[in-house]
């Protein structure tokens, strides 16, 4: 289309690699391939238009847990007219009502850790205990270290707030006492670290972070 702005019809096809007749029919109708599908109709009368709604969505309603064939069997009793040949209809029209209308099904993701290949960095604000040290609150957050697969656990005090070094000490004693390192490791985000510091500070933390994480690398080995 750009082509043709600055050039007749046939230099344009000729630029774009298209024949002169093809550039015509774009020229007289530019709408996509896509735009000018007709959505294809149903080529034959619907077998279920005038008992699905009436007679079948109540037995559902009904029997929530009822099987597609029984239904299916009840409509052939009650409309002897009815081919054979709707019973993957019916299932098909069942399903797609029940994934609408019907009871709200328990939705898992499993998750399938494999030893030794995640573990998992979180600091825990422990303010709402309200714990004091000869009478003065003390104020400290709780560094925990989980293995996903085995569920193995450390823990560390840190006094203060979220940092780049009291995650570096607390993930560095969590190894040493492992004895190992996984081939994983994720933590949030620590922005409570990063916040208030230029860009030149963020980067030099962050570096910092992957020169951590390269030391411990199950690759280089461990003790």
């Amino acid at each position: 289309m750009k082509l043709r702005q600055t050039s007749t019809t046939a230099v344009a096809a000729a630029k774009a690699s298209i024949s002169v007749a093809t550039a015509y029919r774009i020229e007289n109708d530019p709408r996509l391939p896509s735009q000018k599908k007709v959505p294809r109709g149903r080529r034959r009368p619907d077998p279920l238009a005038d008992i699905f709604d009436a007679e079948v969505v109540p037995l559902l309603k009904a029997a929530p847990g009822i099987r597609p064939v029984a239904i299916f069997e009840e409509m052939l009793r009650r409309h002897p007219e009815l081919s054979s040949g709707i019973r993957r209809t019916l299932e098909r029209r069942v399903r797609s009502w029940r994934a609408i209308h019907g009871e709200e099904q328990e939705v898992i993701f499993r998750q399938a850790h494999a030893p030794g290949r995640v573990g998992l960095s979180d600091f825990t604000d422990m303010a709402s205990l309200a714990i004091t040290v000869a009478g003065q609150p003390l104020d400290h957050r709780l560094y925990h270290f989980r293995l996903a697969y085995s569920g193995f656990e450390h823990a560390h005090v840190v006094l203060g707030g979220e940092s780049f070094v009291a995650l570096a000490e607390g993930l560095q004693n969590a190894l040493w006492l492992l004895g190992g390192a996984p081939h994983e490791h994720r933590s949030d985000s620590l922005s409570a670290a990063f916040r208030n510091l230029d860009k030149e500070a963020r980067e030099d933390l962050t570096r910092r972070y992957e020169e951590f994480c390269a030391h411990y690398s199950p690759r280089r080995g461990q003790r």
